[in-house]
């Protein structure tokens, strides 16, 4: 979509045409001007899609010019930032037909929130709309890695689904050392520096490419850059993923900061990994207390019990009852298969196809995408386990 932003702000023009540069397909800011004055003057040869109108320094007299320039540019869309210091030229622009109003200072994901809400009037439509899930560990070692990044292979080579994983622990972040022996060529915090390119084809030249289908965008090695990382990175990055991912799974660890909470609050789903011990089940009680307090819906919070073992003193019923959250699925103890696959950095549904671990994984795997496996000729088990046609 081609946009003209008329605005005296240099720093304001940078900003939207950096936002504008990272969306799928990109807002294309074709040119600018400085007033209204100045864009009635020297009207586009080409009309835009969008008309963005900075009304920070406007006065009354305006509010004609704004009038004269909707019916100008008859078929854009206009969006108005505003300070609300001009309530007579809000009210003429909405009679004059603008319908996005945002305020200023600007708040970026009101602007993608009111930019896609243009597109989707426009017709103008992405090819995908990933879901984000994200895995976070109750307690050190509770296995949430291992879990999201052997979840993600089975998406993409079980499922047939683009899948993305993103590493978002601050410090020590090791996803890629579990399922690939690859090194990173670039980590999320060379992402965030760089936030300014991103789009697809940048995205997936980052990746460590673990499998057709399935990439990781590693942490970063170094401690002490991970602090480049900021919400609005996050926003950046989640907003080209959705559009070109199936699924988008975060592995978040165990910290909850402005990052995190950020990442957190665009998921579908989160999946706290916890193992049945007293300490795990403490841990987290207070998690889904967070959870609670930050208003997140019970619904898309769904634990994981990871190396369940039947006949266990402590049950699923005591876990539910502790909690008041259902357990939607349990990962065997399968010690063997799993220490073998971290060691060697291979999925365990590469390494040991037949393990209690695989199937259960394949299993969560046919749990998420139900509706479209019962349509499939052929079950992900028999695909797993090689039953099959020919």
């Amino acid at each position: 979509m081609r946009a003209l932003l008329i605005s005296r702000d240099p720093q304001l023009h940078a900003e939207i045409a950096s936002q504008g540069a990272a969306r799928v397909p990109p807002l294309h800011i074709a040119a600018g001007r400085d007033g209204l004055r100045d864009a009635l003057d020297r009207p586009l040869p080409e009309h835009p899609g969008l008309v963005i109108v900075d009304a920070a320094d406007a006065d009354a007299a305006d509010a004609d010019l704004l009038e004269r320039l909707t019916r100008h540019y008859a078929a854009a869309h206009f969006m108005l930032l505003t300070d609300n210091h001009h309530p007579e030229l809000l009210i003429r622009a909405m009679r004059a037909g603008v319908r996005e109003v945002l305020q200023l200072p600007l708040v970026h994901r009101a602007l993608h929130e009111a930019i896609d809400r243009i597109a989707a009037s426009a017709g103008v439509t992405a090819s995908r709309d990933g879901k984000v899930l994200a895995f976070i560990a109750c307690k050190g070692g509770s296995g949430a890695t291992f879990i999201a990044t052997n979840f993600g292979y089975a998406l993409a080579t079980l499922a047939d689904k683009k899948v993305l994983l993103i590493d978002l622990h601050r410090q020590f972040g090791d996803a890629t050392l579990y399922v690939s022996d690859q090194k990173p060529s670039m980590t999320l915090s060379d992402v965030c520096q760089q936030i300014a390119r991103i789009d697809a084809p940048f995205l997936d030249s980052c990746l460590v490419h673990v499998a057709p289908g399935f990439g990781v965008l590693a942490a970063a090695d170094d401690p002490a850059q991970a602090v480049e990382a900021k919400p609005e990175h996050i926003d950046a990055i989640l907003r080209v993923a959705r559009q070109h991912y199936d699924y988008i799974l975060l592995d978040i660890g165990r910290q909850i900061d402005a990052v995190s909470l950020r990442a957190l609050d665009s998921t579908d789903a989160i999946y706290p990994v916890l193992q049945l011990a007293l300490p795990d089940i403490r841990h987290a009680r207070r998690l889904l207390d967070i959870f609670r307090s930050l208003g997140y819906v019970t619904d898309h919070i769904r634990l994981v019990v990871n190396r369940y073992e039947k006949g266990g003193k402590l049950r699923l019923q005591d876990l539910h009852a502790a909690l008041g959250a259902e357990v939607v699925h349990t990962v065997p103890n399968d010690y063997i298969a799993v220490t073998d696959s971290v060691n060697q950095g291979i999925p365990v549904l590469q390494l040991a196809r037949g393990s209690a671990a695989a199937r259960s994984l394949a299993d969560l795997v046919e749990v998420l995408t139900a509706r479209r496996v019962a349509e499939a000729k052929n079950g992900l088990f028999d695909r797993l386990f090689g039953r099959g046609e020919a």
